[in-house]
């Protein structure tokens, strides 16, 4: 059918796979840095085109004929009645929203009440958090806000050559706090609440569908956030789960309906093909295997994982709660991690080391089962980030899990599933695609490992687990588990 490309617009950097668009086969990569310091909450968005062009150097691009784009979520541009931008974009990484967050909160009458509106509570990363903070902090440019775009929707827009008309798509429009992936529709009173006047709000193009193309020929698909394009790069669907191991954890699934949680714990997203992809967030992952390896003066978690094997399961009565900077799920938003079954055969370092990774897995299985207690059905779990090539979390996991874990090799899966959507909106724009089926392109290499004989064993190490939170947090879990 062709060539096509996805490019993935990071927070740090640019990548770009160049694929066949009948097989997904990837036939050249680019890379190229932010010219910025990668943990900064405010950007110049030219920095991404700069980087953009340098990724696609040297003929990169050649015989392409669309490109998907994805990029970092939670990014707010404003651009002013002429199209020019009022201020620096500000990043998903800035905290500054919190106060303006819980304002909004407070404003439409609580949790339940954001959460059947638009799928989620507001949080400071949240486009809606950062118009509140704009209109409170910096009045005058709040003022000139005429339309407001994420990431990936300035990418497209500039690509196209910055037409009249601006997109986005479901997903990306998902993370904004003021569209509805129950309803597909903006609620544009909550912009209006937080911003303070009415402003311009992209469309929200389908799965396949074209954002345009450039003057050159060049389709260009919608775009996504990079969650999602991660999640159609994977190629999970209905029965996946995906976990992904950062500093925090999240935990998502492919879901065929929006799901509203008085709560807040999930967060309804909507994927790149026309599903539902609820997510549950923690606030402690791998910094809890960090913090513990720091302790027991490991030089690595290589080294602390393999600590933790010398161990057996339930390490010796040891149960580490990793909240250690508070916790979203559940929500205890100012406690601390505990360790607890302390004893004296208990207390050696191959004990802890086991509780660190125990505890972290626990905890993301704790996040899983609120999606399992909404109907959420989940048969397998994708497993992501570096941590998860780690020989005790391999070990661990599908016991605790209770269910066939699948680690996926390392790949640009967020820049893959950019060009799978681009080479979707090529297909349906010229009839050979159905608008309903993308590209069936090969899955993700991977390891599988089955929790087999084990699943016992896990379930005690859960069971273990569970009464020590309830005993320390009653309660935390009762409305959503």
């Amino acid at each position: 059918m062709g060539i096509v490309a996805g490019l993935d617009s990071s927070s740090a950097f640019t990548r770009i796979v160049v694929c066949d668009a009948d097989t997904g086969a990837v036939l050249r990569q680019g890379y190229a840095p932010h010219p910025v310091e990668a943990k900064a909450t405010e950007i110049d968005p030219q920095a991404w085109l700069l980087s953009l062009g340098e990724a696609a150097g040297g003929g990169l691009l050649e015989g392409v004929e669309a490109i998907g784009v994805s990029a970092q979520q939670h990014g707010l541009i404003t651009l002013d009645a002429q199209g020019g931008l009022v201020r620096p974009a500000l990043l998903g990484n800035d905290k500054r929203a919190q106060v303006a967050a819980a304002d909004l909160i407070d404003a439409l009458g609580g949790r339940q009440a954001w959460a059947e509106a638009v799928g989620s509570v507001p949080q400071a990363a949240q486009p809606v958090a950062k118009l509140r903070w704009l209109a409170r902090s910096e009045a005058e440019a709040a003022q000139r806000v005429a339309a407001v775009l994420q990431p990936h929707d300035w990418l497209v827009w500039q690509l196209l050559g910055r037409p009249a008309r601006r997109t986005t798509d479901r997903g990306g429009a998902s993370g904004t706090g003021y569209w509805s992936a129950a309803t597909g529709s903006y609620r544009s009173d909550l912009v209006e609440l937080a911003l303070g006047h009415p402003c311009a709000l992209p469309e929200v193009l389908g799965p396949a569908d074209a954002a345009g193309t450039t003057p050159e020929g060049l389709l260009i698909s919608a775009g996504t956030g990079e969650t999602m394009a991660a999640a159609f790069g994977l190629g999970v669907g209905t029965g996946d789960a995906v976990v992904s191991l950062g500093a925090s954890g999240s935990v998502m699934a492919v879901h065929h309906e929006a799901l509203a949680d008085p709560t807040g714990m999930i967060t309804s997203f909507a994927d790149a093909t026309g599903m539902q992809l609820p997510v549950v967030h923690t606030l402690n992952a791998v910094r809890a295997l960090r913090g513990t390896a720091e302790l027991l003066g490991t030089a690595d978690l290589a080294e602390l994982s393999a600590l933790a094997l010398k161990s057996t399961p339930g390490s010796s009565g040891l149960v580490l709660l990793p909240y250690l900077e508070g916790e979203r799920t559940p929500q205890l938003p100012h406690t601390a991690g505990t360790l607890s079954g302390l004893r004296r055969e208990s207390m050696k370092p191959e004990h802890l080391a086991r509780a660190s990774f125990e505890g972290m897995l626990c905890s993301l299985a704790d996040a899983l089962d609120v999606l399992r207690g909404r109907g959420v059905d989940v048969r397998r779990v994708f497993l992501l980030g570096a941590a998860a090539e780690l020989p005790a979390v391999q070990a661990i996991a599908p016991s605790i899990f209770g269910t066939q874990l699948v680690v996926p090799q390392p790949a640009d899966y967020a820049a893959l599933g950019a060009a799978r959507q681009a080479a979707w909106a090529l297909g349906a724009a010229r009839g050979t695609l159905s608008p309903q089926a993308p590209p069936a392109w090969q899955g993700a290499a991977a390891q599988v490992f089955e929790a087999g004989e084990q699943a016992a064993v896990g379930k005690a190490v859960r069971q273990q687990y569970g009464a020590t939170r309830d005993q320390i947090h009653p309660g935390a879990f009762s409305s959503s588990v």
